[in-house]
């Protein structure tokens, strides 16, 4: 008989889209969304989302960073502003607030947007750790962010290229965050063992 199981933490998660164009009302802003129904249906956990919509404005973008990290958040995901156009300042204005700068999810998210376009090496996405935060800078369009976070798989269903959210579980348990569920059917987190906790799809 399986043992009873704690429901999962409640995790609360900052998403800001940073557009000139979409915070001023000139076209309707389609990252919040994307954001919500990807994280909506990757994580087991009640999520408290704190949604921002900012313009390409770096001061504004670091205050809001700092705000949505003193809130509370665990996990901080940005959309937009990673190009090189002379607004796109989301990078910098994240490593300005950053604790400490974790590379490896930038590399990983140029190598899965290679797959499909040789101008992903244009892309500056960072992220980086704010005291108990992870902050991760993902691409504008909805397609993109979906990609970058769940990965690529061939034809049967194997994984061909990692996404990244498969490493955001475990960084999270490392800074001292709640631990997050993944379903695994849409992202499987990766935990060594001796992190793994009984979950509901392992008991199941």
């Amino acid at each position: 008989m399986s043992p009873t199981l704690a429901p999962p933490d409640t995790v609360k998660i900052g998403i800001v889209s940073i557009s000139d164009r979409a915070s001023s009302g000139i076209y309707e802003d389609k990252g919040l969304p994307a954001l919500k129904d990807w994280l909506s249906r990757a994580l087991l956990n009640p999520i408290d989302f704190e949604a921002r919509l900012i313009p390409d404005e770096q001061q504004e973008i670091s205050k809001t960073l700092v705000e949505l990290v003193d809130a509370g958040c665990a996990l901080v995901l940005t959309s937009g502003g990673t190009g090189p156009a002379l607004r796109d300042v989301t990078p910098e204005a994240t490593l300005a607030i950053a604790d400490k700068e974790m590379p490896g999810f930038g590399e990983q998210m140029r190598r899965v947007s290679l797959e499909f376009v040789p101008t992903a090496i244009l892309s500056r996405q960072v992220a980086v750790i704010r005291g108990k935060t992870l902050i991760i800078n993902l691409p504008g369009q909805p397609k993109s962010i979906a990609e970058t976070l769940e990965g690529l798989r061939d034809a049967e269903g194997n994984s061909k290229v990692q996404g990244i959210f498969a490493a955001v579980p475990y960084c999270i348990d490392l800074i001292g965050g709640p631990y997050l569920e993944t379903n695994d059917a849409v992202c499987k987190a990766f935990r060594p063992k001796s992190a793994q906790r009984p979950t509901r799809q392992s008991a199941g």
